[in-house]
């Protein structure tokens, strides 16, 4: 079973963010996923810097892939796009369907990111004959709907590409054309000063009541809770679930990568780090830290 650092959520400065993958190549990490995916206006790393990132990155044995925005919605961002899938070295994480296509055209293998929205054997096969290598499921695909999908691709008479799975980090839910930060600091979004860069785990929202309840984070809106699917190990090695994604934080990760790199060589499942996901029961995905 690999693991894998999946894209960068957030806004950080370039210093720290260069600073963060020079000390992730020395972890025990198989897979590392760059890129802006959630807002074209987060530019303290070009284009190109990510793409020659992913080369140095590549020289020290890890598998490179370049991610692409959740929504592309400008002909600069396309363009942003096809500099990135033309890069000639580096999958793509196909977040949304522009990078499909422009994948499809090139011959360039691609992963299926977790908001292309795959529900059945159907689709995924479509994306398997179009290039995919490699599917992350949606937050909300639990245990029960991955395993009807297996069964479904198998009397198909098809593999199933290597399936990722979200294993720590907080949920992307939802994003929007309007950045939630920008309304929560009562400024126009072409505006916005770029305020991101201040809230390194995003903008922490709580309900009338006091309680923790969602991550602002640009247009993206994540669950509160950094969830840990650690303690399901032995029903996601049966489910066959081939790479699990850890989602970069501001603080501790080479404490999560120690901890997930252990668990993943130990026949005992271990124990949780952060809050069970309901989502992975077919249940609400709010739950208490465990």
């Amino acid at each position: 079973m690999k693991l894998s650092l999946g894209p960068l959520q957030y806004f950080w400065p370039r210093e720290r963010t260069l600073a963060f993958y020079r000390e992730a190549a020395q972890w025990p990490v198989d897979i590392l996923y760059l890129g802006e995916t959630v807002c074209s206006k987060r530019r303290e790393l070009s284009t190109r810097d990510w793409i020659a990132l992913a080369g140095e990155l590549g020289e020290s044995g890890k598998q490179a892939v370049l991610s692409s925005l959740a929504l592309v919605e400008a002909e600069s961002e396309l363009g942003a796009l096809t500099r990135m899938v033309e890069n000639g070295h580096c999958w793509i994480e196909a977040n949304d369907l522009s990078a499909v296509q422009l994948c499809r055209e090139r011959g360039v293998p691609f992963v299926a990111g977790p908001t292309l929205n795959v529900y059945n054997h159907q689709a995924l096969s479509m994306l398997m004959d179009d290039g995919l290598r490699r599917w992350v499921p949606g937050v909300e695909q639990g245990h029960a709907l991955l395993t009807e999908l297996r069964d479904a691709m198998q009397a198909q008479g098809r593999p199933m590409p290597e399936l990722e799975v979200i294993a720590f980090g907080r949920l992307p839910l939802a994003y929007s054309a309007r950045c939630f930060t920008a309304r929560a600091l009562d400024l126009a979004k072409d505006q916005c000063g770029f305020r991101c860069i201040d809230y390194p785990d995003g903008l922490p929202l709580a309900t009338r009541e006091g309680r923790p309840f969602l991550r602002i984070n640009g247009i993206q809106v994540q669950g509160e809770e950094i969830t840990d699917l650690g303690p399901e190990l032995p029903a996601l090695r049966e489910l066959g679930v081939d790479v699990l994604r850890l989602y970069p934080q501001a603080e501790g990760m080479a404490d999560v990568l120690a901890h997930f790199d252990l668990a993943r060589h130990s026949p005992q499942p271990p124990p949780r780090f952060g809050a069970r996901n309901g989502y992975w029961h077919g249940e609400p995905g709010m739950r208490p830290v465990g």
